[in-house]
């Protein structure tokens, strides 16, 4: 039986301040990236980076966050711009380990925050239609879960809830506390008291001081007192973070200041010290200001307490000024002090080029144990930090890495041993496995173009070079630089041939969108005033900036590994929608977005001398979607949004000329989005897919009442007879495909085809190449990881082993995928 596994996923996080949450008890670290949850263990040894996402929501996940329960085993929580809060419950039976188990709807907008108590059943929601929930999960039942909605407070004054905590009381543990702040400059303390029968929260106090939105709070309990407190930090756009003290008694606790009020100037008139008193199970509290935190120079966007605190209170902040401060109350005078600070410089602050600042922290996690802390930038990027008791030093490892929009072209190294990617978010980066022993996981390796415009397409020209199309209207090609090729060969055993031949390294000038070569240096040379100057504005790089013993991080990605611009290729008008190179690398084929034949034209491109073969191809009328040449470069094949495929045939004697050969206005009853060539081994075959439409709309929703399945589009299989090419069978679908390829090589005699639905699904089929009826190999849930039994597995051979080599899907992330089938041993 043939098995298949997810061998890597590359995605970026969700910049949302609680769209990420570090577990205490798993390790495992879940974050909201687009529309999923995704899982990492980021002090995993063996870097497997993310190793499940979970599917479900419609819309940008905002808020992640895990309840550990005693009963009801290990939960995470997320809420979506859907407006619905999704439960995932472990179950060490799945591959994924979690499975969505409810689906909360009460909430008539985003969800934009989420607060637990560790121990408790009890959670609490905050959405934008200005009301935050309280939700209790009954795990009686083993076989059954229920969550059941104890309580809707509607804030007043109206405000959107941007942050919420949850605690329980210290000296009353039935009683609990809240905290709710948002799109107003106050907190609104919400206590609920066991001595009413029920958990009913009521408004005790609002506290005022901040002056811009309050983007985080979270709560901690004091533990070097005799008879402990509760301290809320909460973290504002205005810059400042403000510690609250909830003290039981009836007496205030000792006032601590952060100064004298001439030091603060204004800022003391703002430090009120009004004392807030409730009652809760028969015990009397007060809540005070306690302190206020400067030093951050933008939005502070999160805040939390250091767990495992040995008596000493720790506090995490991130801030869009580029940096994470940790900070604790001084031994001797009890104000609070930056003791570490962790990111970047501010003098970088507000660049968000290649050599600019990453955009500031959206998030900052400690780990379980308080021995590590987490950052998500504006990259999507996480960076990650361990504390070297030792050295008493914070030293950044390695994290995860992806993009943080739709990725519109991936393809492989022309050898197979990276793969490329590109996207709406304006990057184009590459992936490639680190080997170190027996050990074997990817990472993004390279960050070659870091754009203006977003990115639309992508292919390969051999192992040192590729080409991309933007919406520019114009295509640019890089070469590999001598720093990346060193890089890889060194971790990845990727060679490159005339890697002495490549340029040094590359930067991006300022205001400018071409990557420029740029001499790299050794340390020795650069010493003089002439090479530190140089160094300053970026004309030349340090030699050991990419000598490392580990994958980049995101601090090298950003800066350190852009590949340098051969060429421009002019010629559309229009946004540039597909481009292919030919498999000896000769030529190069593109198009552009065109709603006349004008400009649905196929240019080609040598590329020895980067001029173009005049004239175009003229065959479409609309955009052409698609372009591949066969292995053997003697056709080349487009498809578009006219419906129609067209194969043009290379003219004999002339290399570079191609001719009209065959062609199907109506291929496809829809527009056609993707198309490949089978192995010339297997004969002139090639394959479409689009959108077809193969039954009415009113067949379609009586099928769906009978709770059946329409096939709505179809891969066709072309093959080629008398010099024209006629379908010789049909794939259908009940989902839009958009995307399809065939492995370049036969496994065991056989043909393997690979699509891909708009719904983010992977088929894989098998055929012999003599009748082209194709077998359903494997099939990938939107998950990408769903468990055995939901997957159908047939084998195609008892002694086949093989690797997907090559595909092209279309979506918000790309995986590499690796499938294997049992062996008589096994």
């Amino acid at each position: 039986m043939a098995r298949a596994s997810t061998d890597f996923i590359a995605i970026g996080g969700n910049r949302h301040p609680s769209a990420a949450d570090w577990d205490t008890q798993s390790g495992l670290l879940a974050f909201g990236a687009d529309r999923n949850v995704a899982i990492w263990n980021p002090l995993d040894e063996a870097h497997h980076g993310i190793t499940a996402l979970l599917s479900g929501h419609t819309g940008k996940v905002n808020v992640v966050k895990f309840l550990p329960t005693q009963s009801a085993g290990q939960i995470i929580i997320s809420g979506s711009v859907d407006k619905t809060i999704r439960i995932w419950q472990r179950y060490e039976a799945l591959h994924t380990s979690f499975a969505g188990i409810a689906i909360l709807r009460d909430h008539e907008s985003s969800i934009n925050a989420i607060a637990v108590q560790q121990g408790s059943n009890i959670f609490v929601s905050g959405s934008a239609d200005a009301t935050a929930r309280i939700w209790k999960i009954d795990s009686s039942k083993q076989s059954e879960l229920k969550v059941e909605l104890l309580q809707t407070i509607n804030i007043t004054p109206r405000f959107f809830p941007l942050a919420v905590a949850f605690s329980a009381l210290p000296a009353s543990p039935r009683s609990f506390v809240l905290a709710v702040a948002g799109t107003r400059n106050i907190i609104q303390i919400y206590v609920a008291d066991p001595a009413d029968g029920k958990m009913i929260f009521k408004l005790q106090a609002s506290l005022a001081g901040h002056e811009g939105w309050i983007r985080a709070l979270t709560f901690t309990c004091e533990n070097d007192r005799q008879s402990p407190d509760l301290l809320l930090a909460s973290a504002s756009q205005d810059k400042y973070i403000r510690l609250w003290r909830i003290h039981e008694g009836e007496e205030l606790p000792p006032a601590i200041t952060a100064g004298s009020g001439s030091a603060l100037g204004t800022l003391a008139k703002s430090l009120s010290n009004k004392a807030h008193r409730f009652g809760a199970g028969r015990m009397k509290y007060s809540v005070t200001f306690e302190a206020l935190l400067l030093g951050h120079e933008d939005w502070v966007y999160t805040a939390s307490w250091r767990p495992n605190n040995e008596g000493k209170a720790q506090l995490l902040s991130a801030s869009a000024d580029n940096s994470m401060t940790i900070w604790e109350p001084d031994a001797s005078s009890g104000i609070w002090v930056s003791v570490a600070r962790l990111g970047e410089i501010s003098a970088t602050k507000g660049s968000t080029t290649a050599t600019g600042s990453t955009g500031g922290f959206w998030v900052g996690l400690w780990s379980p144990t308080g021995e590590a802390v987490a950052s998500l930038g504006r990259t999507g990027s996480w960076r990650l930090w361990n504390y070297d008791r030792r050295q008493d030093l914070w030293l950044q490892g390695v994290a995860v890495s992806g993009h943080v929009k739709d990725v519109m072209g991936i393809s492989w190294g022309k050898d197979g041993k990276y793969l490329l990617s590109t996207g709406s978010d304006q990057t184009t980066r590459l992936y490639a496995e680190w080997k170190r022993g027996q050990r074997r996981s990817w990472h993004e390796f390279s960050r070659p173009q870091i754009h203006g415009y977003d990115l639309n397409c992508i292919d390969s020209l051999g192992s040192s070079q590729f080409i991309s199309g933007a919406d520019e209207k114009l295509l640019r090609v890089f070469d590999k630089p001598k720093t990346i090729a060193h890089l890889l060969e060194r971790l990845c055993g990727i060679k490159e041939p005339r890697s002495e031949e490549l340029p040094d390294a590359a930067n991006i000038p300022v205001l400018g969108l071409s990557n420029k070569a740029i001499q790299a240096v050794d340390e020795l040379l650069a010493t003089n005033g002439g090479a530190q100057e140089a160094l300053h504005h970026g004309s030349v790089a340090h030699n050991a900036i990419l000598d490392l013993d580990y994958p980049p991080l995101e601090d090298h990605l950003a800066r350190h590994t852009l590949w340098p611009e051969r060429e421009k290729l002019y010629g559309h008008g229009y946004e540039i929608s597909a481009v292919t190179s030919s498999y000896d690398g000769s030529l190069v084929a593109t198009a552009c977005k065109a709603s006349s034949i004008n400009h649905a034209v196929i240019r080609l491109f040598k590329t020895k001398e980067w001029h173009e073969v005049k004239p175009p191809l003229v065959a479409h009328s609309l955009t052409v979607t698609s372009l591949r040449f066969s292995e053997d470069d003697q056709y080349l094949l487009s498809v578009g949004r006219d419906r129609q495929w067209v194969v043009f045939k290379r003219d004999l004697g002339r290399e570079a000329i191609y001719k009209l050969s065959n062609s199907n206005p109506k291929g496809h009853s829809r527009m056609i989005l993707e198309a490949a060539w089978g192995p010339v081994k297997a004969g002139r075959i090639f394959a479409t897919a689009g959108r077809d439409k193969l039954v009415s709309a009113a067949a379609v929703n009586i099928w769906v009442k009978m709770d059946l399945m329409p096939a709505l589009t179809q891969v066709k299989i072309w093959g080629a007879q008398d010099a024209m090419f006629f379908c010789k069978n049909t794939i259908t679908s009940s989902i839009p495909v958009t995307a399809v390829d065939f492995l370049r090589t036969l496994v065991g005699g056989k043909l393997c085809l690979a699509y891909g639905t708009e719904d983010g699904g992977i088929n894989i089929f098998g055929s012999n190449p003599k009748d082209l009826m194709f077998v359903k190999l494997f099939v990938f849930d939107t998950r990408f990881a769903a468990p055995p039994q939901f997957q159908q597995l047939v084998g195609l051979d008892q002694n086949l082993t093989f690797t997907i080599q090559r595909y092209s899907i279309k979506g918000y992330y790309a995986t590499i995928l690796e499938a294997t089938a049992a062996t008589p041993n096994n």
